[in-house]
């Protein structure tokens, strides 16, 4: 009779099966990392994009104010630039049920956008 052998020693590693689903499960969290930073700089531009454009619309509204002057209804069109970005914008003076007051409705866009942002102010003649 043979004595018994020795049990067969377990051996340390991973299987080719274990190996792969680790890997895909590592390429998929890659992945959804690099969607999500994508989408953060394009959020990040957009948000550069629009305060720059409020930035334009805001001082075209401002300088109506600070030269107190009444605007006639009807439309006209300015250009803006800021941190390097060149806007067109429009200004849209319209009557109201006050005679001494127009709503003032203005626009701007850039090359990208024709219209990013339209901001709405009523001027009264002083």
């Amino acid at each position: 009779m043979k004595p018994a052998s020795p049990p067969a020693p377990w051996r340390s590693g991973f299987t080719l099966i274990e190996v792969l689903v680790a890997l895909a499960v590592v390429a998929i969290a890659l992945g959804a990392g690099v969607k999500a930073a994508g989408s953060l700089t394009l959020n990040a531009e957009r948000l550069q994009r629009m305060t720059t454009a409020q930035w334009c619309v805001e001082n075209e509204l401002t300088e109506i104010r600070l030269q107190r002057r009444f605007p006639g209804v009807g439309d006209s069109r300015f250009n803006c630039e800021q941190l390097g970005r060149v806007f067109e914008g429009e200004l849209a003076a319209r009557a109201t049920p006050n005679p001494n007051c127009r709503r003032v409705d203005a626009s701007v866009g850039d090359a990208q956008t024709p219209r990013l942002l339209t901001l709405t102010t009523i001027v009264c003649n002083r």
